[in-house]
């Protein structure tokens, strides 16, 4: 079952060169957070280009539960009239994430400081993935969790009446901690303070500064030093999302990997903790310019050119870039298929607790469709074939993962044989237009049971 409906089986077919321009959705983890700080705003923030994927779309939702006024004024104008800082209302019902672990995290992160009670759920996905990772930190502002073994969804969270400013090392790589502590330090008196040895993608600390916290970001011998002095007023702002690089990598990786294509994808948000697949690819020899760079509400932003590039050579990732693209790793495997040679992808167990567990799907799948792929605890190596050589032919399972499935959708555009998914729902989540825009630069993408 997908998160929100029947499965939907679907079948990816050997085409011919990709062509066009590939407008894709706002960026997800902005979305995300135009919302949440909207509504700890006083005020109305205007977000153009909100990405209305089904998890930017339960965050709304949730807001809304909070006590903000979110409104959709159509075609990806939307408004939040905020509660301000310390504001948000006792939802009357359980909040439904259905598979988003972001917009679950830095909710938690948002309501942790302030006096309520508030009850999350999500889809089969979602439920199945840790959440202690959040509520450990958040306890120590005073909060408590209450959620099935393992500290899994669904669960119950206490705001902290009385919370206490925290100074946090994050443990491992993950964007979401450090922004459900940020989020929670806006409502604690004094200075919360997260350190971070490896950057994580900032949104956060920019959009914060943007909205009026007083914010200041270090570098020093620990790492990144993020220093939040609590009870800001924030004010509200006019946001124009940038196009997601996370959904951008589809049409891009597609056109390397598809004799004659040339794809253009405009508007392409490339902030540095953002962008570690597009270095990664043009390492490998991927025919990648950026064109008409620039800056828009303070996020570095570019159009990308893609071109067929059968050239490409398998290397080994820094296993430091890792954060830095750790969603993009399952369609580099694919990349990696049809490049010469061992693509080897280091520090990356991060993957093995996002929707699915991505090292175990993207080996199983790429193994049925004749690729060779060695994996560990936190590592994972793709032995390219070439260009033209991979068989393809299978069914792969998408575990309820969006990525999982447009990942192998991709595969079945290049490989000498059609390639299915038993479901692209999941798709949903946050590519919407995923099948219809591949279908008008040329893809053959077909429903199983249509």
């Amino acid at each position: 079952m997908s998160s929100h409906g029947a499965s939907i089986p679907m079948t990816s077919r050997p085409c011919g060169p990709l062509k066009g321009e590939a407008r894709v959705p706002g960026d997800k983890s902005i979305s995300h957070r135009s919302l949440i700080l909207g509504a700890l705003c006083v005020g109305e923030t205007e977000i153009t280009g909100l990405l209305e994927g089904q998890d930017v779309l339960d965050t709304a939702k949730a807001m809304r539960a909070f006590g903000a006024e979110v409104t959709d004024h159509g075609g990806g104008n939307w408004s939040v009239h905020g509660v301000g800082v310390g504001g948000f209302a006792e939802p009357e019902q359980v909040i439904d994430c259905g598979n988003s672990g972001t917009g679950v995290r830095l909710i938690m992160g948002a309501m942790a400081t302030s006096p309520i009670a508030a009850t999350f759920t999500g889809d089969a996905s979602l439920n199945g993935r840790p959440m202690a990772r959040v509520t450990d930190p958040l306890a120590l502002f005073g909060t408590q969790a209450f959620g099935r073994a393992g500290g899994r969804l669904p669960m119950t969270i206490l705001g902290a009446a009385d919370p206490v400013p925290v100074t946090y090392t994050v443990p491992v790589p993950s964007a979401q901690v450090k922004s459900a502590v940020l989020l929670a330090g806006l409502n604690a008196p004094g200075k919360t303070v997260v350190i971070e040895a490896e950057a994580t993608r900032d949104h956060t600390e920019r959009m914060l500064k943007g909205f009026g916290a007083e914010i200041t970001v270090e570098e020093t011998d620990e790492g990144r030093v993020i220093t939040l002095t609590g009870q800001p007023e924030l004010k509200p702002q006019k946001i124009d999302v940038p196009r997601d690089p996370s959904s951008a990598a589809f049409p891009v990786c597609a056109a390397l990997i598809v004799p004659g294509s040339d794809v253009l994808v405009p508007g392409i948000g490339l902030n540095p903790t953002r962008a570690g697949l597009y270095n990664t690819l043009r390492e490998m020899g991927a025919d990648l310019t950026y064109e008409n760079e620039r800056t828009e509400g303070g996020e570095p932003v570019a159009d990308l050119r893609a071109r067929f590039s059968p050239e490409m050579k398998g290397i080994e990732v820094p296993p430091e870039r890792a954060a830095s693209m750790i969603d993009e790793y399952p369609v580099l495997s694919v990349v990696a298929a049809f490049a010469q040679g061992e693509t080897v992808m280091r520090g990356v167990k991060e993957l093995r607790v996002k929707e699915s567990d991505r090292i175990d799907a993207m080996a199983v799948g790429l193994r049925a469709n004749g690729i060779t792929v060695d994996e560990g605890p936190d590592w994972w190596t793709v032995t390219g074939l070439g260009h033209g050589n991979v068989p393809g032919g299978a069914t792969s399972a998408s575990h309820l993962d969006h990525r999982i499935a447009m990942s192998f959708l991709i595969l079945g555009m290049a490989a000498q044989k059609p390639v299915s998914v038993d479901d692209g729902g999941p798709i949903a989540t946050s590519f919407p237009i995923f099948e219809p825009l591949m279908s008008e630069l040329g893809a053959h993408l077909v429903r199983d049971n249509a």
